[in-house]
């Protein structure tokens, strides 16, 4: 027992508490409305590990979700609350298919080009956010969710413009194909590449069957870099100071103003790195007509508070997240349990997660229960000697 409560003070407690707790109500939801929950559960683990092409979507689909949390947790590590990831996501996404419609170079020159043309986007974006709140004191929320509606519109303008609509569609045209970052695209389609795959199905499942790409792997090493950023560096620390107390880090004479915008320039720059990849690395590989939010910016919030808001505990917290969404569309397909209570399991999590005392509040009841009951046992030994 001693060795349960040692576990329940520890920070990750909290978040596997929350955890278990959305998994419970789920399936108490699941029953409730009349389906199995065993199979429910068993067909959603199937969905997530059932084929090397699950696994692989749903480390896909983790890519975006796991910079925006990136992004949201680095802000939140240095005062701030940059719930416009979303549109800084967009803008990623904007300019990145611009500039590749636009120019056509060979790929060593053509993908960072792309790439780094939809960071440089987000981060604008969320430097102009963090220059009203740091020289006019507009809080960061209210500006960046009016910029997650702006985005949205000027995403839907771009797709319409007469330069980049693609005619009887609601896309845009897709960026040229040297900018793509898919894992050997002209290898896996030539007739050298088909025949070895016949002869590996497990990798033929991944790579014809998915749009396997480098996005993971950049978004790890984004995710480590900025840990090492905010805990190991000056610079992190002098951001941490803003976040802490302005007051106190202005007068041992830290900028305070211009770590604002360099957070927030950040913090959109890897927001608008995930959107560069998403168009780079997935199918169309280009702008679609927006009719609501993508999500992936108001996910990777989710993302940031299941982790804690560690850059690094992001990695683990996007692939869940990304795995019970993935998990979740076969339920509800194979199941018919419906995807809201999927949703609802999400939600419940984010919720106790945000509740750090949790965990050690049960630690505590632990303790006292455990004090109450030496205590009675020490009163019947006492008793029985009289």
């Amino acid at each position: 027992m001693s060795g349960l409560v040692k576990f329940l003070r520890r920070p990750i407690a909290s978040t596997l508490v929350a955890v278990l707790v959305g998994l419970l109500i789920a399936i108490l939801l699941v029953l409730v409305t009349g389906y199995d929950p065993l199979q429910t559960v068993a067909t959603l683990v199937h969905g997530v590990f059932g084929s090397p092409k699950y696994i692989t979507n749903v480390i896909i689909k983790a890519t975006p979700i796991l910079l925006t949390g990136v992004a949201v947790s680095f802000a939140f590590r240095t005062g701030l609350f940059n719930i416009g990831a979303e549109g800084q996501y967009i803008l990623g996404t904007i300019v990145a298919t611009i500039v590749g419609v636009s120019v056509n170079l060979p790929a060593v020159l053509q993908i960072p080009l792309v790439v780094l043309s939809g960071a440089l986007g987000g981060a604008l974006l969320g430097a102009l956010i963090g220059f009203l709140k740091a020289r006019l004191g507009i809080h960061e929320v209210i500006t960046s969710i009016m910029t997650n509606w702006i985005m949205l519109y000027l995403c839907n303008f771009v797709v319409s413009s007469e330069a980049f609509h693609n005619p009887n569609s609601n896309t845009a045209y897709p960026i040229n194909p040297s900018g793509y970052t898919m894992i050997l695209p002209q290898w896996k389609v030539s007739d050298e590449g088909i025949e070895y795959l016949l002869q590996h199905p497990w990798l033929r499942d991944v790579l014809l069957k998915t749009d396997l790409n480098v996005g993971f792997l950049v978004a790890v090493f984004v995710a480590i870099v900025v840990g090492i950023l905010l805990k190991r560096t000056k610079l992190g620390y002098q951001l941490r100071a803003v976040g802490l107390n302005k007051d106190a880090a202005r007068f041992s004479g830290i900028a305070v103003e211009r770590s604002v915008v360099l957070c927030m320039l950040i913090s959109g720059g890897i927001c608008g790195l995930a959107g560069a990849l998403n168009i780079t690395g997935i199918n169309p590989h280009t702008l679609s007509t927006l009719v609501a939010q993508e999500g992936y910016g108001f996910n990777g919030l989710s993302v940031a508070f299941i982790a804690g808001c560690s850059t690094v505990g992001c990695i683990p917290s996007s692939l869940f997240f990304s795995a019970l969404m993935y998990g979740g569309m076969t339920v509800q397909q194979v199941v018919g349990v419906p995807s809201e209570i999927i949703n609802i399991m999400i939600g419940i999590i984010v919720f106790f997660t945000a509740i750090p005392s949790m965990a050690p509040w049960i630690a505590d009841a632990i303790e006292r229960r455990r004090s109450r009951e030496n205590k009675n046992l020490a009163q019947e030994t006492k008793g029985e000697e009289a």
